[in-house]
């Protein structure tokens, strides 16, 4: 009996989810240059503005059109991580956010690559996304344009200040949380392989 088979990369590439994806990817050289060179403050928001939209978007498409693929499972996380890196180091450079805050963040991204590529290792995929580390992208994609708002003295900034606050400080939480139970997962993962190589080593003295 043949099975269904995964759509070619190609394939994979032409459904409308994961072309969003890579039109959100696309956009994120463009926010960078908007926050760092002209400090187009407005655009940078209304891009990273689209770009929640698109994300939210793409994954209702892939359930209802039942476009959901591998490949979209590793771009829409992709575009969501190398946006908040980006705001994050601009945000750095523009002194909105402390440089220890980002050194938590983008450390824990290292930790979860070297867990990831741990996983790999053993034979594993990436593990599957905690309800944690979607709500702390939820958080921190809400805190980073909030925190955008917030820079001036207008009414509006006043009144975004304290939500803008809030958001960071749950989607960072989160964030470094989520990052904790990848960890762990990969640690139970490959604990689990080394107990079965070991426990056929032991059966295999014991055959002998």
């Amino acid at each position: 009996m043949t099975g269904d088979r995964e759509p070619s990369l190609v394939g994979q590439l032409l459904t409308v989810p994961n072309i969003l994806s890579l039109l959100r990817l696309a956009g994120v050289p463009v926010f960078l240059w908007l926050l760092l060179g002209p400090e187009e403050d407005g655009w940078a928001l209304a891009l990273l503005v689209v770009s929640a939209l698109t994300d939210w978007l793409d994954g209702k498409l892939a359930r209802w059109l039942d476009q959901a693929s591998r490949l979209g499972q590793l771009l829409d996380p992709a575009a969501d991580r190398l946006y908040i890196m980006a705001t994050l180091v601009a945000f750095l450079l523009r002194e909105i956010v402390p440089w220890w805050l980002v050194a938590a963040l983008v450390g824990r991204e290292l930790i979860v690559g070297l867990a990831l590529l741990v996983l790999g290792r053993y034979g594993f995929g990436p593990p599957e996304v905690t309800y944690a580390g979607k709500a702390a992208t939820f958080g921190l994609m809400y805190a980073l344009p909030l925190l955008l708002v917030i820079q001036g003295e207008s009414q509006v900034a006043e009144i975004a200040r304290p939500f803008a606050y809030a958001f960071t400080a749950w989607g960072c939480a989160l964030y470094l949380w989520s990052g904790a139970l990848y960890v762990l997962q990969t640690g139970r993962a490959v604990s689990s392989v080394r107990s079965g190589v070991a426990l056929c080593e032991d059966s295999g003295g014991e055959d002998r």
